[in-house]
This record gives C-alpha cells, sequence and structure tokens, in this order.
C-alpha cells in the first residue's frame, strides 16, 4: 500500500546504522510506524523530534507490515519551542499520551486536529495547560469514551454542574452531587465553555478528571500504565505555580 500525507511526529528511535523508526499520528491514516532511512543522520534528527510536522510518503507490502517513509518537515515545529522548556515537556506529554492510548493504522483525524491545535497553543503560555486538557477529552471522544458534561446525570439539570461521575463520566450538578462529593471529580469550568476563566487549581482538576478516564478505560485496558512524561509535566507545572 501507498500513501501520502501530512503528520506529526510522536517519537523516533535508531534503527540499524543510519536509520530510524518513527511513530506517526497522520491526518487521515491514524498512528503509523515507519522505518526512515538515514534517520539517525544529524541532517534528519531536527526533523524528527516530537511535535515536528511532516508530508510523509510512506509504503509498504503489506497494511500490517512496518513500511518506510521519506519524510519532508512542514513549518518550524518545535524548534519555535527550544527557549520554552515548560512547552516542550507539555509537548513531549502529548506525543506520549497520543503515542500510548490511540491504536495503530486506525483513522482518528479528530485527534490530528486536535494535537495540531495544541501545538499552536503551546506558542501562549498563558492557555496551552487548558488546552491540553481539552486535548486529553478530545482523545477519550475520539476512543468512544468521551465525557458528557451537558446536564445533570441524576436530575438533568444543566445548571451548576461542578463534578464528574468517576464510573459513568457524566457531570453531576452542586445539588445533586453534595451527598458524595468526596467520591465525586472536580469539574472545571473550562470545560463547560470557552468563555470561562481559569481560576487556580482548574488545570489541576482538569487534568485529574482526564487522566482517571485515560487511565481507567485506555491504559488499564493496555496493561501500562499512564506515560511518565505526563507526570513530568504536571511537577513542572506544579514547580511553575500553572496548577
Amino acid at each position: 500500500m501507498e500513501f501520502q500525507d501530512e503528520a506529526f511526529v510522536l517519537s523516533a528511535r535508531s534503527h540499524g546504522d543510519t536509520g530510524a523508526v518513527v511513530e506517526l499520528l497522520t491526518e487521515q491514516h491514524g498512528r503509523r510506524a515507519a522505518y526512515v532511512a538515514g534517520g539517525a543522520s544529524r541532517r534528519m534528527k531536527p526533523f524528527l523530534q516530537p511535535g515536528a510536522k511532516v508530508l510523509a510518503d510512506f509504503r509498504s507490502r503489506t497494511s500490517d507490515q512496518l513500511g518506510s517513509a521519506r519524510l519532508e518537515p512542514m513549518g518550524e515545529g518545535p524548534a519555535a519551542l527550544f527557549d520554552d522548556p515548560l512547552a516542550l515537556t507539555g509537548l513531549s506529554a502529548a506525543a506520549a499520551v497520543a503515542g500510548g492510548a490511540l491504536p495503530e493504522r486506525e483513522p482518528f483525524p479528530g485527534a490530528f486536529y486536535a494535537f495540531e491545535a495544541l501545538m499552536n497553543a503551546f506558542a501562549v503560555p498563558e492557555i496551552w495547560p487548558a488546552i491540553f486538557v481539552r486535548f486529553e477529552a478530545g482523545l477519550l471522544e475520539s476512543l468512544g469514551f468521551g465525557l458528557d458534561l451537558s446536564r445533570c446525570a441524576a436530575t438533568g439539570d444543566t445548571d451548576e454542574l461542578i463534578w464528574v461521575s468517576p464510573r459513568t463520566g457524566r457531570a453531576v450538578s452542586r445539588k445533586a452531587g453534595e451527598p458524595y462529593a468526596d467520591k465525586l471529580l472536580r469539574l472545571p469550568p473550562f470545560l463547560l465553555g470557552a468563555q470561562a476563566g481559569l481560576d487556580d487549581g482548574d488545570v489541576r482538576d482538569g487534568l485529574a478528571l482526564t487522566g482517571h478516564f485515560l487511565e481507567a478505560h485506555i491504559f488499564h485496558a493496555l496493561n501500562k500504565p499512564l506515560p511518565a512524561a505526563r507526570f513530568w509535566m504536571i511537577d513542572k507545572l506544579q514547580e511553575a505555580q500553572r496548577l
């Protein structure tokens, strides 16, 4: 099979003396691994960093075989973030979460567009942590485990939705949830609408929310933990007082 598609690099590892196996999140063909000849060279390495956008010409004998790819860089990519170590930790975490959560060879264009939006947001330090939470919520939705934040699971009310059930992923109102507050997950207002501002603790609560469902529904089923890069990002956000 052969195709050409835009893609983001998720990871790359050396293979042989000069090549590399590169994991890509493509726009129309999902997560794909491919051998890139010359990928270990000094010239190619800058284009194989997580978050680099490329145009990939992919070839393989069969659909389930490791193929090969020729990559052409598109735009500045992660080089634009080299002066922002915190954004780079977020980028590494996003690539690790996407690479660990998305199955191979299944198209998830929504995940590609969410990753692209997050890449653009990394240029704005004040907002990207919240966009990261939205990115993870979008991954959950793409994989069939989307949160239902439209109305209270118990009463059907749409007002004062401040919690989420850790079992069902559905919103819970203040009135209905008060007796069970210690068992529920906090719902940060920014997940309910773009108009809501960010208060202290909102990003922390958002990451706890999406992390719970990523772990419960996806990573646990794959018998692996949440990526270490995600915990590293949270630690760095905590140190920078951005949670």
